[in-house]
């Protein structure tokens, strides 16, 4: 795989990344909240207005216009399983960011994911 197609992948995952990282910021201002038709429009309008959401979504459309751009250059069979990176870097920035826990199993998970993206990435 070229350096190009390489960075394009990974700036795809990265995107991707980001964009589940704000969209969590953002649903994080509303809080839980209880699903009824009194309160839908209204929840739904506070999400629509977060600017943590509106910035993830946007990192969503830009993540498309990349990834079109990786598979341009990259075959789908080993592109695809590299976004599963996207988890490893979600669940280390969750850990930073919100303090989520990273548990010896999620631990474990992530070096799996990493082992075979790596055995992927050189068939």
């Amino acid at each position: 795989m070229s350096m190009t197609a390489l960075a394009l992948v990974l700036t795809g995952v990265l995107l991707n990344a980001a964009a589940q990282l704000l969209i969590k910021a953002g649903a994080v201002t509303v809080g839980r909240f209880s699903f009824s038709l009194g309160n839908i429009l209204a929840a739904g309008m506070h999400f629509a207005l977060q600017w943590q959401i509106l910035l993830g979504l946007g990192c969503y459309a830009v993540s498309v216009v990349v990834w079109i751009l990786a598979l341009t250059r990259v075959p789908v069979s080993t592109a695809y399983p590299m976004l599963s990176l996207g988890y490893v870097v979600t669940a280390f920035a969750a850990w930073w960011l919100f303090g989520e826990a990273l548990t010896p199993q999620k631990l474990a998970g992530i070096a799996v994911i990493i082992v075979g993206v790596v055995i992927v990435g050189r068939a």
